[in-house]
């Protein structure tokens, strides 16, 4: 018997999947009416959070943040049976990872910290990617029930709460690679530009193969054979904003972008790769 606490979006697909493997699984969620609504696919759903996770001996969590994954673990602790192993895909901090899988470990339990980079429609098909790292053997144990979930498990070693830094890490690429496309978006709008036009760039030149090799050159720490000089780039980036000036564009990263390109320009690096602006990070 499984249990799944949080049936939003993500979770209520997770259990969706696993009926279909003919999984038995207890539901509880916030929003009633959310876990109500999985017993046409066969869930038992509960209105105490307590009651879904009775008999369970493989608890999901999929919350919202590090306080609403502690205030349901505490309210469900007098349902769960010694032992039983608690696996959280909630994104939350490093910090909440670690302590509460010290903290649960001592009341008898296991908690897991398993977040994934899974959308709704990953849940349901069980694609995507599931991070893991800690308790080593805890991850041998639950990884074939948790590979039926997922496309691909990545293990990041016994360090308790590195897979929640990497998920972090990986979310905060996301939310500026989404930005940065919103700011091509209104810089292309200004040069008059429609999205057909930058979908035919695109098609032609893949600037996600910059990746890796962009990665590597940021850190590496030798900034002195530029490709891309720095006074460049930020000379390029100043026609990106005085385009969108014209056009009464508002940006939002560039201008930004561009303060932290003359900071570095000021401390003598103008001539080096443009990278450089990592040199603090890397």
């Amino acid at each position: 018997m499984k249990a799944f606490l949080g049936t939003g979006l993500l979770g209520s697909n997770f259990v969706k999947a696993m009926r279909k493997r003919g999984e038995d699984v207890q539901v509880w969620n916030r929003t009633a009416a959310k876990a109500k609504a999985l017993e046409e696919v066969g869930a038992k759903a509960f209105d105490n959070p307590a009651d879904a996770v009775k008999g369970a001996t493989l608890v999901h969590l999929t919350l919202k943040d590090d306080v609403s994954v502690n205030e349901v673990l505490e309210a469900v602790r007098d349902g769960l049976a010694p032992g039983t192993v608690i696996v959280d895909h909630t994104t939350t901090s490093k910090e909440g990872a670690i302590q509460r899988t010290k903290e649960w470990k001592g009341k008898g339990f296991f908690y897991q910290h398993a977040p994934v980079f899974m959308g709704p429609v990953n849940a349901l098909e069980s694609s995507g990617f599931m991070l893991l790292s800690g308790d080593e053997a805890l991850i041998d144990r639950i990884e074939p029930e948790l590979q039926r979930m997922t496309g691909k498990i990545l293990r990041f070693g016994s360090e308790v709460g590195k897979a929640a830094a990497m998920k972090l890490a990986g979310n905060a690429f996301l939310v500026c690679f989404t930005a940065g496309i919103r700011e091509t978006l209104c810089l292309s709008k200004a040069l008059g530009l429609a999205v057909t036009d930058l979908s035919s760039l695109f098609d032609a030149w893949n600037p996600g193969t910059l990746l890796q090799p962009r990665l590597k050159r940021m850190t590496a720490g030798d900034y002195t054979n530029p490709s891309w000089e720095l006074n460049m780039a930020r000379k390029d980036t100043g026609l990106f904003i005085d385009a969108a000036q014209k056009a009464e564009t508002e940006l939002t990263l560039l201008p930004v972008i561009a303060s932290l390109m003359d900071s570095w320009i000021e401390k003598g690096y103008g001539h080096n790769d443009w990278t450089v602006i990592a040199k603090d990070c890397a």
